[in-house]
């Protein structure tokens, strides 16, 4: 395996010391838009710019000290960009907020005013898109998805920066929440690990979703209820997916509360699958929008520097059990790869 020189400089300036990503993730748009609409009890289109663009540039300034990279998007994020820790790299987001509902298939679309060249030239490390996907939608579909991906690689291979595969699993139709996708999760997220693992798409890190849904494992604090799978078959699944990946990959937290991340982080480590890392975003700071919403700016500061910092380290700690994006390709430094 060889690492084109940009390839290897974006991946280190995003990873740790050790080789692993430790990053935040700050790219929400259209969400974060309508959490602090709904906190504050006004429309989302009264939610301003400047609102967002204060959301993340305190984000970005109290948390990147904990973090080997931050995730922006170039629509809001920018300013957070300015203000991230000289240690702390930058991944950039490609794809617009969402999807497109007048067609069925969730289909991703680009930012239309950015390119690859131009994330870079705005200061990306690293460049990542997001795409819904289930290798169980009609080819029509997943042609498409499949032909936007390899064209967002080629890109990215041109001007020679890393690029990461966000993919997020659905049930068009379905209740991604219930048990009913739960049980089948795992193959939707296996499956999609073994179709952009393949060299056509140039994809250098794969973000996913774990195979299982927390809240069906049985004997773990995140279920509630009935379950889906034992423990024993939920690290099975870690593996099973694991095993599909031929690229690096790295967990996404999915919009989980902190404890359970951290608790299905650890499930992964007792797995002894080879993840790299994490991209965590909403377990660390979602619980200060209504802080922000509600008291401003320096409250939203004085939570993310007590609670926000506690949370990211909590995830950290997890980390201890993460493998080097080189040790992926048998390597012992990325050196080894040029």
């Amino acid at each position: 395996m060889k690492l084109t020189p940009g390839k290897q400089k974006g991946l280190q300036a995003v990873s740790d010391s050790r080789g692993v990503i430790a990053a935040a993730a700050m790219d929400q748009r259209g969400s974060l838009k309508s959490a602090i609409a709904k906190e504050k009890g006004i429309d989302k289109n009264a939610v301003s710019p400047q609102m967002l663009e204060e959301f993340k540039s305190a984000v970005s300034r109290v948390l990147t000290p904990h973090a080997s990279a931050i995730l922006l998007d170039p629509e809001y994020g920018l300013p957070a960009a300015r203000q991230r820790a000289k240690t702390s790299g930058l991944l950039l987001a490609y794809e617009n907020s969402g999807y497109d509902n007048t067609r069925p298939g969730r289909l991703p679309d680009l930012l239309d005013i950015w390119s690859a060249r131009r994330l870079v030239a705005a200061g990306a490390d690293c460049i990542k898109i997001l795409m819904y996907y289930t290798p169980f939608d009609p080819p029509a579909v997943n042609e498409i998805k499949h032909a936007w991906v390899e064209r967002i690689g080629e890109e990215c291979v041109g001007v020679d920066v890393p690029f990461f595969l966000e993919l997020v699993g659905y049930e068009e139709g379905g209740d991604e929440k219930g048990i009913g996708f739960a049980r089948k999760k795992p193959d939707v997220v296996t499956h999609s690990i073994e179709e952009f693992s393949k060299p056509q798409y140039g994809v250098d890190v794969l973000k996913l979703e774990v195979p299982v849904n927390m809240a069906f494992v049985a004997g773990t604090k995140s279920c509630k209820g009935e379950s889906a799978y034992t423990r024993e078959e939920a690290k099975e699944q870690f593996r099973r997916a694991a095993a599909a990946a031929k690229k690096p990959f790295i967990y996404l937290s999915a919009g989980v509360s902190n404890d359970v991340f951290a608790e299905t982080l650890d499930l992964a480590a007792e797995s002894g699958v080879n993840f790299s890392g994490v991209l965590c975003g909403r377990a660390t700071w979602k619980d200060a929008i209504p802080v922000y919403a509600k008291q401003g700016a320096k409250a939203l500061e004085d939570w993310l520097q007590d609670e926000g910092v506690k949370n990211i380290e909590n995830v950290n700690d997890r980390l201890k059990a993460a493998k080097p994006w080189f040790s992926f390709y048998g390597a012992t430094s990325a050196a080894a790869l040029s």
